[in-house]
């Protein structure tokens, strides 16, 4: 299984990065989890947006899942899209806002892709075993674990401490873990993100082999949020756009 950082940038693209975007591949199936803002153009770099066969949506906050309309504009006009429809993996009515943000008259998106809503559960996305559990954050926003090959990734999506995201990591090769909360800063909302320290903790709790923190805001310090992660969780590093990983 390879983890390739399309874009890491918490709440925002940043200055040099895109939000969130993360391709998986295994087995020459390419699957992308989430799809923010200002990542399709860093995609394009990484590979051709015909050979993505999935995508999985944690939830639809713009940092997320903005850049399906670019993705849309791409299939439908750039004469290079073999037509198939992409299999997308998304909350309830994922299809509907989607098709709104990307234009109010132009109707479904379902020459794009294939929606299929996603709860809490176990089902497969090509070669990989997808389990999902809500998260601890405003919208409905899921975190999900991949299998396949023996190998496991666990993505946290958004999400405030959560025990049910400690349990869906427990013994995971690799945990993406966000970290977009400064630690002693006090009145952030709890129900909404983690600090370094909490994504520390909990990859502590789950005794997962590795930490990789991402979704730090532009206005954040990452080096002190992975300097707080380390603390609690030594093997931990701090990813950034580009970046390839063997999970």
């Amino acid at each position: 299984m390879r983890l390739t950082v399309v874009g890491c940038s918490g709440s925002a693209p940043g200055p040099e990065s895109a939000a969130s975007c993360y391709l998986v591949e295994v087995a020459g199936f390419r699957l992308l989890l989430d799809l923010g803002n200002g990542a399709f153009g860093a995609l394009q770099g990484i590979v051709d947006p015909d050979t993505v066969d999935a995508v999985f949506l944690s939830h639809l906050h713009a940092d997320h899942c903005l850049d399906v309309a670019p993705f849309i504009v791409w299939h439908r006009y750039s004469g290079r899209s073999s037509g198939r429809p992409v299999p997308l993996y998304a909350p309830v009515g994922a299809d509907r806002r989607l098709a709104l943000a990307y234009s109010d008259g132009d109707g479904p998106i379902d020459d794009v892709f294939s929606t299929t809503a996603v709860g809490p559960g176990t089902f497969e996305i090509g070669p990989f075993t997808a389990t999902t559990v809500r998260t601890e954050h405003p919208v409905e926003c899921h975190a999900v674990r991949l299998e396949a090959g023996g190998r496991s990734l666990v993505y946290t999506g958004d999400t405030g401490s959560c025990p049910e995201v400690v349990e869906l990591a427990r013994g995971a090769d690799v945990l993406l873990a966000e970290a977009a909360h400064p630690d002693g800063v006090p009145g952030l909302p709890a129900a909404l993100h983690l600090t370094g320290t909490e994504a520390g903790e909990h990859a502590a709790a789950a005794a997962v082999g590795r930490l990789l923190l991402t979704h730090v805001p532009p206005w954040v310090d990452a080096p002190a949020q992975l300097a707080a992660a380390t603390r609690a969780f030594p093997a931990t590093e701090l990813v950034r756009a580009g970046a390839v990983y063997d999970v």
